[in-house]
Parts: C-alpha cells; sequence; structure tokens
C-alpha cells in the first residue's frame, strides 16, 4: 500500500467564501464542487508530504498551511491590495525559502513561500 495525495480540509460555515482567496488571490481552480464541499488545485505534479511542526521556524507560529508559489512577490502584491493583513514578513529564511504569513478568510495561518 502507499499514499498517493494528501489533501487538506478546512471545516467552514460558508464554502463560497473561500473562492476569493485561494480562487482569486492564489490563482487556484476549482476542482470539485458538491455544493457542501469545494477543492481547489491546479495541475501541477506535486509528491506527498506532510509535516509535523512544533513551531513554525523563526519563532513564528506553526502555519496551518503551506502554499509554494512561483512568484512570491506578486502573491504578496495581490495579498496586500485586497487589504489582508500580513501576519508575518516577507521573509529570507536561513533554509532556504522567502516567505510571509497571512490569515485565510477562516482565521487559517497561512505560510506563502517560494524556494530560493
Amino acid at each position: 500500500m502507499k499514499v498517493k495525495r494528501i489533501v487538506a480540509n478546512i471545516a467552514v460555515a460558508d464554502v463560497a467564501a473561500a473562492r476569493r482567496f485561494y480562487g482569486e488571490m492564489l490563482g487556484l481552480r476549482v476542482k470539485m464542487d458538491h455544493g457542501w464541499i469545494v477543492t481547489y488545485g491546479n495541475d501541477e505534479a506535486m509528491s506527498v508530504q506532510v509535516s509535523v511542526a512544533s513551531e513554525g521556524g523563526s519563532g513564528t507560529a506553526v502555519p496551518d498551511l503551506s502554499i509554494e508559489v512561483d512568484d512570491l512577490e506578486e502573491a504578496l502584491r495581490r495579498m496586500q491590495e485586497a487589504g489582508i493583513a500580513i501576519a508575518y514578513g516577507p521573509a529570507e529564511e536561513p533554509w532556504g525559502v522567502r516567505r510571509f504569513y497571512v490569515r485565510d478568510p477562516f482565521g487559517r495561518l497561512v505560510n506563502i513561500l517560494v524556494h530560493l
């Protein structure tokens, strides 16, 4: 037996509220929509990963999600233009990433990063 995929599930009262943040701000598209659950994604090939952490690095809280992007400055610009508060960063970290934290519409701490 091998694990083929890991999906983050976020409990929310209104699944449509995710469309602006995950769809418009981060550019993900709806892959599945049953009304009560909406899955956002793209067609990038990814390896299966799950992380466990006692802290988020650099003294930060452990983020609920980490999202790697190809253009961190564009992601940062979109968040700032939308009035989404930056909770941490942007910062270049000693382990080879540049990142910032924001909260999604449901209060989840999201680590948005690019590998250097």
